[in-house]
């Protein structure tokens, strides 16, 4: 066996995994680095992979004092002393995670728990880390001795690039990587995201779960292959291959009844037995056919989810007996509070399921209806102007129920003056609830290529023609935001707001998702709704129709009252 054999069992391992043929790694161009990882290069090469990593990890831009294989084996003898490695206790920060074994022998299976204490001692800044030991217990396959692995750990851990993300390191950055999470499976994971709000009263508490997915349940093959991409391209492949998990959990499991009474436990199930199903190269493959946004923009949207969390004061675990994980964060409505004319508890906590994560953790709150304060659209926008983001809800006369999630403050149409100006970000969304559920996002989060180069429009005749602008977009397909966050949170240019919502004192024109419009006349008695055949969508309701209720919720803050 070769220097890089001391931890691993053998007998236990995938004999492809021990060829030898002589392979080298000379590229050091990311495009072509990207490629061979994904291609699996040194996968099958155990040596090759070990002097990869080395080589990949050595290059990741560091604190200037970061602990190395000499502090590890200062400090070692003396954190550990003479207590049998397999019982050392871990620190708190790993959150009782599991400790995979990943085929690693029994030397190595207490390498594991010692230098995650020497980790402990020289980092007292993390503060939650519940991927650390599937690290470290799969970088000790390509470490020479404990030492190396404890530096190469160490290096991951003390990255100082701001534009670089690897592990979550405080609660605060897990929980808002969770809420990201649900972010995404709510726009590219429909169906499975569908099936999670029909069996779990808490989506996102189903969806903290995803880095156990890939850090703890996923087999060493996979895991290992995970990681070739994610030291070469970083975090976003985590979203990516956690995404393709879910997809192909829904796939096997749809029509099928849940094998226990938790869908977490179906889903963990499921992974760890993810080869009867799945292998690797199609996992991989399925990853990184889902089109994802541009990494900065994942960056965008982590940045909302941590400023939303730390407005809530949810920074630090909170110890529950009843709810020791999750405390305060909950996607619900809660039932004894809600009351409303058009829906029930149970189809507003199906659209709060569709809403962004940082917003679903607040409670509804009634700003307007028609039945209480008239059918002036004047007063509409009085009551529902200072709050962002609202819902808008309406039940017609045939007893149709449609709505809108509305990103922006109403306020912000009178930037056009006195001509119809459309404003809005991309996270707005269409959707009816009677006679059947559907919900229509934004044409271009779909469908990005329809997306035209230009400058931004200053007015527009009707919603169709807006769908099919989103301003400037540049050339660089890695660097382009599109419209999906609101744009004056993070001081972005104009160019990646959407043009979604207008209104002025005749009229509200709401929508063009998936080329749905809804226009509402002046006395809010009368509305009617267009859509685009393109893409053979049911309209959100008649095409001409008399509104019967109208209602305009806004997002109470239950923590911060």
């Amino acid at each position: 066996m070769d220097e890089y054999s001391r931890f691993v069992d053998w007998d236990k391992m995938d004999v492809t995994v021990q060829s030898q043929d002589a392979k080298e790694l000379t590229c050091t161009e990311f495009q072509e680095l990207k490629q061979l990882a994904r291609q699996g290069y040194w996968a099958k090469n155990h040596s090759l992979r070990a002097k990869v990593y080395h080589k990949l990890i050595s290059n990741i831009p560091c604190r200037t004092v970061t602990p190395d294989a000499n502090v590890y084996r200062d400090i070692v003898v003396k954190i550990v002393g003479k207590r049998n490695s397999n019982s050392l206790p871990l620190p708190e920060f790993v959150d009782n995670s599991l400790v995979p074994t990943y085929c690693l022998n029994a030397e190595g299976i207490g390498a594991v728990r010692k230098i995650i204490l020497c980790i402990a001692n020289q980092f007292p800044d993390i503060s939650f880390c519940p991927a650390l030991p599937s690290v470290i217990a799969l970088l000790l396959h390509y470490s020479k001795d404990e030492a190396e692995c404890f530096e190469q750990v160490c290096r991951i851990l003390a990255c100082n690039d701001p534009s670089k993300r690897l592990i979550d390191q405080t609660f605060l950055a897990f929980e808002s990587s969770c809420m990201t999470f649900g972010d995404l499976v709510n726009k590219y994971c429909q169906a499975a995201h569908k099936l999670m709000v029909a069996v779990s009263e808490d989506v996102l508490e189903v969806y903290s779960d995803w880095q156990r997915w890939l850090f703890g349940e996923l087999p060493m093959v996979y895991i290992a292959r995970v990681f070739d991409v994610f030291l070469v391209e970083g975090y976003k492949v985590l979203y990516r291959v956690a995404l393709a998990l879910l997809k192909f959990f829904h796939k096997v499991r749809a029509g099928q009844p849940m094998e226990s009474d938790s869908i977490q436990q179906d889903i963990r199930a499921f992974v760890r037995d993810i080869a009867k199903s799945v292998s690797p190269e199609r996992l991989l493959e399925k990853a990184f056919a889902i089109r994802l946004f541009s990494r900065k923009e994942i960056q965008l949207l982590q940045m909302a989810n941590e400023k939303a969390l730390q407005q809530k004061g949810i920074t630090v675990k909170q110890k529950s007996v009843a709810s020791p994980k999750r405390q305060n964060v909950h996607l619900a409505v809660h039932a004894e509070n809600f009351k409303s004319e058009i829906v029930s508890v149970k189809e507003m906590r199906d659209i709060w399921s569709w809403i962004p994560e940082r917003f679903a953790l607040c409670q509804p709150l009634l700003l307007f209806t028609t039945l209480e304060h008239g059918c002036s659209l004047s007063r509409f926008y009085s009551h529902s102007e200072g709050h962002e983001p609202t819902l808008l809800l309406i039940k017609t006369t045939a007893k149709e129920v449609c709505g809108a999630y509305l990103s922006t403050d109403w306020s912000e149409r009178r930037r056009g003056g006195n001509k119809l100006s459309f404003f809005g970000t991309g996270e707005c969304f269409v959707f009816r609830l009677q006679p059947e559920v559907e919900r229509y996002e934004w044409v271009i989060i779909k469908h990005p290529e329809l997306a035209t180069t230009g400058s931004e429009p200053e007015n527009h005749a009707s919603p169709a023609s807006s769908t099919l602008s989103s301003g400037s977009v540049p050339s660089d397909p890695s660097d382009r935001l599109s419209p999906f966050l609101s744009a004056r949170h993070f001081n972005l240019p104009s160019k990646t707001a959407s043009m979604f919502m207008a209104g002025s004192s005749e009229c509200i024109i709401i929508g063009g998702g998936d080329g749905q419009a809804l226009y509402l006349d002046a006395d809010l008695n009368h509305g009617r709704t267009s859509h685009c055949n393109t893409f053979n969508n049911q309209p959100l309701c008649s095409e001409s129709f008399q509104i019967s209720v109208l209602e305009v919720w806004g997002f109470r803050d239950t923590m911060n009252g």
